[in-house]
């Protein structure tokens, strides 16, 4: 005898007709969910627009570990953490009607995640090659715009370089995130949370710059739509200035500044990159310089970057007496928890480098002097406003905005804090890390500082049309620092060492003992 279906049972057809129904209209629902377009943020927007050929906008970055990963636990920590922001699992999609995030469907975690090897013996230099390759070598707009490439063995452990489209976030943003996929220890336990073993809290200045910069947005789109009619006739410039009061002050000066002077670290850019990293600083003893000249870790960092440029120069032939330098330099106007949301909230400002000064000392003074005018402008939010307004700008238009800043700047600069523990992805310990992000317009040279597990890196990459050797640079570094860090122990310890203080300690037999001790 056939066994009873009872109505409503599993067994019986309607139901199971039912709820295969169900399922299909919720997996199409998802479906059109994860290919639904979500508009682009008019700052990211004009981020992905500023790609070139001679600048790739991808912030590169290179992670050193002291143990051989493997690529299988590579990709799952990718799987998951990193696509655990649907971000990463998007493509950015530009239209004559705007851009987008579309979901990529097919996303191929192989191609993302690629395991490689270094030609010969696999050393620094051979690695320095490598990134140059990577830095050189637009994203697959196809895709979405990041990959992560793992030489398994370096050093006695690995080394892993990421790539990833600024449009996505910006450099302090990424760099929180790519920290995200570590960990405090090597097995961590469980809901240990990495955030606050480190991250620096600093959200209530930031808020509140983030919200000035959101107010200043229009102000930027009407610089847009009359700035380049200002550049032409400086006259009609007045009105800005009457218009927005400070803002529009601010603004005026941006638009009015000279071009940065001729040197060899500008000129026709070509599509190699170049990178390199110096030897780490300890970052106490940076922190001693930053102590006798009354100043800040990054007043003396930049001091030792312009130093290390100025020598460069000179041996090739430039004369640097008496010239300045500007450096664009991010300030980050959101919290730092807050980084991981993504997205660009940066504005930039324009800091003097002083390499046509002599003594070292008075490098950092003026650097110092610099970096306090810019703390007490609103250059940054200001220049935010303009980004998100090129965003929605016509492509001659930000050609044109594009070319008129970057004439202003000879480099581009980046200072970030980092966390000053070890750090642990997949059971490694990280041991050192570096990164470079992208220059813009006709600037060919970028400077990268990270602070990590109480050390400083350094990083260069130039166009190599303009510095073919960057180790030239980098290995300055170094001996800059060496020179700012002598005169610090030899100056009266109960007094500011100023510049009158270093003359006095510099004279040419004891210049001569510095420079052979800086090597």
């Amino acid at each position: 005898m056939a066994a009873r279906v009872h109505k409503g049972s599993v067994k019986d057809p309607a139901v199971k007709e039912r709820g295969a129904k169900e399922r299909a209209v919720k997996d199409r629902a998802k479906r059109i969910r994860a290919s639904r377009r979500e508009p682009m943020a008019k700052v990211d927007t004009a981020w992905l627009r500023m790609d070139q050929p001679t600048n790739p906008m991808m912030i590169t970055g290179v992670l050193m570990f002291a143990e051989p990963m493997s690529v299988a636990d590579l990709r799952r920590v990718i799987r998951q953490r990193w696509l655990a922001y649907r971000r990463f699992q998007q493509k950015a999609v530009d239209t004559a009607a705007g851009a987008f995030w579309q979901t990529d469907n097919d996303l191929d975690l192989d191609w993302h995640v690629q395991l490689t090897a270094l030609p010969g013996r696999g050393g620094k230099r051979a690695l320095e090659r490598f990134v140059s390759q990577l830095a050189s070598t637009p994203l697959d707009t196809g895709r979405p715009l990041w990959q992560f490439h793992l030489v398994e063995r370096y050093d006695g452990g690995s080394a892993l370089i990421a790539r990833i489209h600024h449009s996505y976030a910006d450099g302090i943003a990424l760099v929180q995130v790519l920290l995200s996929l570590t960990d405090t220890t090597r097995e961590p336990a469980k809901g240990s949370d990495l955030q606050q073993a480190w991250l620096k809290q600093d959200g209530a200045d930031v808020a509140r710059r983030v919200g000035a910069a959101e107010r200043y947005m229009k102000l930027g789109t009407r610089v847009v739509e009359k700035g380049m009619e200002m550049y032409r006739d400086p006259t009609l410039a007045a009105v800005l200035a009457k218009e927005g009061g400070e803002i529009g002050r601010e603004l005026l000066h941006a638009v009015t500044l000279p071009d940065d002077p001729p040197s060899l670290l500008r000129g026709k850019l070509g599509v190699s990159k170049r990178v390199a990293w110096a030897e780490p600083l300890d970052l106490e003893e940076v922190k001693a310089v930053g102590r006798a000249c009354e100043c800040t870790v990054n007043d003396v960092l930049m001091a030792t970057a312009a130093g290390a440029l100025r020598q460069y120069m000179m041996e090739r032939g430039d004369h640097v007496d008496g010239m300045t330098l500007r450096a664009t330099v991010p300030v980050n106007l959101r919290p730092l928890e807050h980084a991981k949301k993504l997205g660009n909230h940066f504005g930039l400002v324009f800091l003097e480098l002083p390499v046509g000064e002599d003594n070292p000392i008075r490098r950092v003074e003026r650097v110092a002097e610099s970096m306090n005018n810019l703390k007490n402008s609103r250059q940054a939010i200001v220049s935010y406003g303009l980004l998100a307004a090129l965003g929605m700008a016509p492509t001659a238009v930000q050609g044109l905005a594009l070319d008129l800043f970057s004439r202003k700047a000879t480099v581009v600069a980046t200072n970030v804090p980092g966390p000053p523990q070890t750090l642990y992805m997949a059971g490694c310990a990280l041991r050192e890390m570096m990164f470079w992000v992208p220059q813009t317009g006709s600037i060919g040279v970028g400077i990268s500082i990270l602070s990590y597990n109480g050390r400083v890196h350094f990083g260069l990459i130039a166009d190599a049309k303009l510095i073919p050797d960057p180790d030239s640079v980098i290995q300055r570094f170094g001996s800059e620092f060496e020179k700012l860090l002598y005169l610090s122990l030899m100056s009266n310890w109960d007094a500011r060492l100023d510049g009158p203080s270093a003359d006095a300690l510099l004279p040419e037999d004891t210049r001569r003992v510095i420079e052979f001790i800086a090597g």
